[in-house]
């Protein structure tokens, strides 16, 4: 069984696994005092003092200074200890003493799973593609409980739909995708709640048979449903016989019922133009209605 898993996160969304070594806001100040120290050096009779002063200054702000977007949180270690979440905007650390982790994204994500070649409680192989939609709700214990919470959600998706696969038959996964991903989402959501994350869904987007499988499948339904049609016309020709059957209960003994119902039956037959009918001269008598004459007078068109 092989089974791959994309992070559809982006650049943005893997930037947590590394910290932020300087921020935009860092870089400016440092040119900003570089500037004035320059400045003030040659206002000040080219004296080099002011231009270290404000290159150390601004080297300091260029790494104590960091920024965390609107949905990231960051852990701060003061010493190897830690110190709290900062974040979002601009926050302040004390170099070489301080040290930031990972950004911890708190929007939506989403992730797709694939399971290629996976076998089915019946033995089919299938490859079913699903995407699982999680989300950080406590960044503290997603930075301390794991290494890599990315990892742990990508590996955990993979052994719950290899699991759920290996659970249920073909038609299950077919027809009762629903129930497939909200149980996906159950495992899901008890193996990552202690890491502060929750998986909010899990879709089932594609389940994948193979050719030679779908095609056996395709023929079997067909012939399903023509074995279906013949019972429906078997069990139709049964009411109408029966229908017959009771319908020459009542022209047995009614002989007048049963000359209209053929010169009915004779009528639809020749009412359209240009039609005609040739009938035995034994059952134009047997209707009564006078040999050649009346077969003639039928078969006259319409005006």
């Amino acid at each position: 069984m092989f089974i791959k898993s994309i992070m559809q996160d982006g650049p943005q969304g893997r930037r947590g696994l590394k910290a932020q070594p300087v921020s935009p806001i860092g870089a400016a100040l440092l040119v900003v005092f570089a500037l004035a120290g320059a400045i003030t050096s040659r206002a000040m009779n080219n004296q080099p003092a002011p231009l270290v002063a404000g290159l150390l200054v601004g080297l300091y702000l260029m790494f104590a200074i960091k920024v965390a977007d609107q949905w990231e949180k960051v852990a701060v270690l003061r010493l190897g200890r830690y110190q709290g979440l900062r974040g979002p905007g601009a926050f302040h650390i004390i170099p070489v003493v301080d040290s930031i982790t990972r950004f911890v994204d708190q929007r939506v994500r989403a992730t797709d799973v694939s399971a290629e070649s996976a076998l089915t409680r019946d033995t089919v192989p299938v490859n079913v593609d699903a995407i699982v939609f999680w989300v950080v709700w406590n960044a503290e214990k997603s930075i301390l409980e794991g290494q890599s919470f990315f990892d742990a959600i990508t590996l955990s998706a993979q052994t719950a739909l290899r699991e759920s696969i290996g659970r249920h038959e073909l038609a299950q996964m077919i027809t009762e995708r629903e129930s497939l991903g909200r149980e996906l989402q159950r495992i899901l959501d008890e193996k990552t709640n202690p890491w502060g994350i929750t998986v909010q869904s899990v879709e089932i987007r594609d389940v994948r048979i193979p050719p030679a499988l779908e095609d056996a499948m395709s023929r079997q339904a067909q012939a399903e449903r023509e074995r279906q049609a013949r019972i429906i016309l078997g069990t139709a020709e049964t009411e109408i016989s029966e229908k017959f059957a009771k319908a020459s209960e009542v022209y047995q003994d009614n002989q007048i019922a049963l000359h209209l119902r053929a010169m009915n039956m004779l009528y639809e037959a020749i009412k359209e133009k240009g039609a005609m009918v040739i009938v035995p001269s034994t059952a134009v008598e047997t209707m009564g209605l006078g040999g050649m004459l009346g077969t003639a007078a039928l078969a006259r068109p319409q005006q």
